[in-house]
């Protein structure tokens, strides 16, 4: 492990991240049931619903975790800059933490509000550490 001690922090963020995903499962399934939905059925699509939000929060976490975690994983295969990819990793973490929160929450509007200004964050900490792996790898 001696390899990956320098991307500790990027190795917390990505665990971190599973928590949080983790996390927001079961409290998805309890609300969804509590509110009488059938196993795997979804709320009905309005920002309105606290129960749409937590759903939303957890499918949007649940499909941007993947990609996190190979551009991760890759700039540390790579042998990116270690105080970039923890920086980096450790900032997507501390955005999605903001953004669940911010889902939960139902802050600001449904569409181009606050919710997309922290999504586009991510977006955009998640492109820099592919070309930082991309770069590195050559």
């Amino acid at each position: 492990m001696e390899a990956f001690a320098a991307y500790g922090h990027a190795i917390v963020a990505m665990a971190g991240l599973a928590f949080l995903t983790l996390l927001l499962s079961p409290l998805t399934a309890v609300r969804k049931t509590a509110a009488g939905l059938a196993p795997g059925a979804q709320p009905d699509a309005s920002y309105a619903s606290p129960i749409y939000r937590l759903h939303r929060a957890h499918g949007n976490l649940t499909e941007a975790t993947g990609s996190f975690a190979l551009v991760t994983v890759a700039a540390i295969l790579a042998g990116a800059s270690p105080l970039w990819v923890n920086w980096l990793a450790s900032l997507y973490l501390v955005s999605r933490v903001v953004l669940a929160v911010v889902h939960v929450a139902g802050l600001g509007r449904p569409d181009m509000s606050l919710r997309s200004v922290v999504y586009v964050f991510g977006w955009v900490i998640s492109m820099v550490l592919a070309v930082m792996a991309i770069v590195a790898a050559f």
